[in-house]
């Protein structure tokens, strides 16, 4: 894993370059979903493991979204909880719309018998009360709400939720992006996560060049999900 410092020449992607990519490394390549999502989640784990050396039994509270930024969530639940710390999961939105490669780690993650919550975030009056109670004692909260494919800006209870993730006053770990930051324009879409790290997969994305992005990612670090990007002849 390699820490971005701002003004180096690095590999940027944009939103359409990012899905291309990762088509190419399941459809081309032959690496399935589910793997790339596996590398992608432990590479978090491994990372707040390492943040958390000096005092192992930090509590993290770890919020899903309904693609496969929550099935990133849902491996970095998994692999936390085989290191011993005090885990929850909190699914934002209906857990029925989860599918393919994230449901099947959502399914994996229940077999262990661990926390796993859900909220209606519809239901804004109760949004707020029950995330502050589900994150009252985190050491970290990992943000895997949405991921690079979001576009257009956020609906009013969208806005609401990630607004009180910022009002938790918390240290927020960001998965491959803070959720509602542009991917292409580094602006936030009406809200964005305020992250403290973020762990970005494959290649930098191209919103992160933006000056208004540094507000919003915190440190920036690049972890590999298997393959590696090269724009000659994969996107």
């Amino acid at each position: 894993m390699k820490k971005y410092e701002r003004g180096e020449n690095c590999l940027m992607l944009s939103r359409e370059q990012s899905r291309a990519f990762d088509g190419w490394a399941i459809n081309t390549v032959g690496v399935p979903g589910a793997v790339l999502m596996e590398n992608a989640g432990r590479s978090c784990a491994e990372f707040i493991a390492e943040k958390s050396a000096e005092k192992p039994d930090q509590q993290v509270r770890i919020l899903c979204g309904l693609g496969n930024n929550g099935g990133d969530g849902f491996v970095i639940a998994r692999h936390l909880l085989n290191r011993n710390f005090n885990v929850a999961t909190l699914i934002c939105g209906d857990p029925g719309k989860i599918k393919g490669d994230a449901k099947i780690n959502l399914d994996v993650l229940k077999a262990i018998n661990t926390q796993i919550e859900s909220v209606n975030i519809s239901d804004t009056d109760t949004v707020k009360s029950r995330m502050t109670a589900f994150a009252a004692n985190a050491d970290i909260i990992v943000d895997a709400i949405f991921g690079t494919g979001l576009t257009g800006q956020l609906r009013d209870d969208s806005k609401i939720l990630i607004e009180t993730v910022n009002s938790l006053d918390k240290p927020v770990l960001a998965v491959d992006i803070p959720s509602g930051l542009d991917c292409d324009t580094g602006l936030p879409l009406g809200a964005c996560v305020n992250a403290k790290w973020t762990i970005t997969f494959a290649a930098l994305k191209k919103g992160f060049a933006a000056e208004t992005a540094r507000e919003f990612t915190g440190e920036v670090y690049v972890a590999s999900i298997g393959v590696e990007p090269d724009l000659n002849h994969k996107t």
